[in-house]
């Protein structure tokens, strides 16, 4: 797919490879059904990100769907992964796709 977003989505799966924050072997389907915000409960916002949000955001563009219409991802990233030695390129990817998502 073309679309800007999809494209900053596999730049995100890139940048969490790259930081080595890409979990091989699935989460439990327990852990996805969490119903608090990011699955903070269950899951590590990386593992949110990978199973979670990327997944969703996908789908939505592959059915043509709506995007969520506010989406502010960065902020979480900045409190979960401040202390990662990627930071800087993990946030940077999330605030991108917060701004094409939210246009």
């Amino acid at each position: 797919m073309d679309h800007p977003v999809w494209q900053l989505l596999d730049e995100l799966e890139h940048t969490l490879r790259q930081a080595k924050l890409w979990q091989a072997e699935p989460v439990s389907e327990q852990a996805l059904q969490s119903t608090q915000p990011f699955c903070c409960d269950m899951l590590r916002f990386e593992q949110w990100l990978q199973f979670v949000f990327i997944v969703k955001m996908r789908t939505l563009l592959q059915n043509g769907a709506p995007l969520p219409a506010n989406m502010a991802i960065a902020p979480m990233a900045e409190v979960s992964l401040a202390q990662h030695p990627q930071f800087n390129a993990l946030l940077g990817v999330l605030q991108r796709l917060d701004s094409a998502v939210s246009e």
